[in-house]
């Protein structure tokens, strides 16, 4: 595969990131995951908000991104037109210590891998090895730190689950490790707050404009959902099985959803 780094498109075996790029070493920067379908960015406005957002909390300089034409360049050389991209900005490299240089020169990099086949109902069980900072910034914006998230993951594959829901320091619902969580209540749709510590998703975003609504959450909720399901740029993902309980319907509004994941082009 081919990748784009700097400006330039290199086999992935070639690309180099220098061993002083603070996304390396400290983790310094952003990412935005994308979905790619007939050759288009979806909901690109949104990622690009997203970053931007993101760019201002960490004050890392974004430089000028022709995203659509970096991408066509990838997809081409990469014989994709269904994609997965991933666009991830470090601060790029600086001296040891904390404190970013004054002049940062950001790295760049680009992937796409082919679109991913949908995956079946997942089994989601609540992480108890973490939990989300809420009154952090970084849990608003999507940064290279994603350790938290990958304890309480390694958590749900222990127990034979393939995703686990975070909760937030006050014992609320955040979000799963790398989606946000819709249940049903009482035939409501409802998703946590970003207030709570849940992401502010771009495929989320969509859901909220469509139906749905923001309220703070708690695991006794979790116990009388109808219906719950994980929404992320690349899909709706049913929720089958919930901390061991079986819910008493899996798929119906992400199949009523289903038109969300391939947008008009106008």
């Amino acid at each position: 595969m081919f990748v784009w780094l700097n400006g330039t498109i290199r086999d992935d075996g070639a690309a180099a990131i220098a061993p002083g790029d603070r996304g390396f070493t400290l983790g310094d920067g952003l990412f935005e995951t994308m979905a790619v379908r007939a050759g288009r960015i979806l909901r690109l406005d949104g990622h690009r908000a997203r970053l931007a957002a993101g760019a201002a909390v960490l004050d890392l300089p974004l430089p000028p991104l022709d995203l659509e034409g970096m991408t066509a360049d990838l997809l081409r050389v990469n014989g994709l037109t269904d994609a997965a991209l991933r666009l991830t900005v470090t601060r790029g490299c600086g001296p040891r210590g904390v404190l970013p240089p004054p002049d940062p020169v950001p790295t760049v990099l680009l992937t796409a891998a082919p679109f991913p086949a949908p995956l079946p109902p997942a089994a989601c069980v609540t992480a108890t090895v973490t939990r989300r900072n809420e009154h952090s910034p970084l849990s608003r914006i999507k940064c290279l730190s994603y350790l938290d998230n990958i304890l309480a993951r390694q958590e749900a594959q222990r127990a034979g689950a393939g995703e686990a829901i975070l909760l937030n320091t006050a014992g609320r619902v955040a979000e799963a490790t790398a989606a946000t969580l819709f249940v049903v209540i009482g035939g409501r749709l409802l998703t946590p707050p970003v207030s709570d510590g849940a992401l502010p998703g771009v495929l989320r975003a969509a859901v909220l404009e469509q139906e749905g609504a923001e309220a703070p959450l708690t695991p006794d909720d979790l116990l009388v959902c109808e219906e719950a399901f994980l929404s992320s740029s690349l899909g709706l993902r049913p929720i089958a099985i919930l901390d061991g309980r079986p819910l008493p319907r899996v798929g119906e509004v992400p199949e009523r959803l289903s038109p969300l994941l391939f947008p008009p082009t106008a």
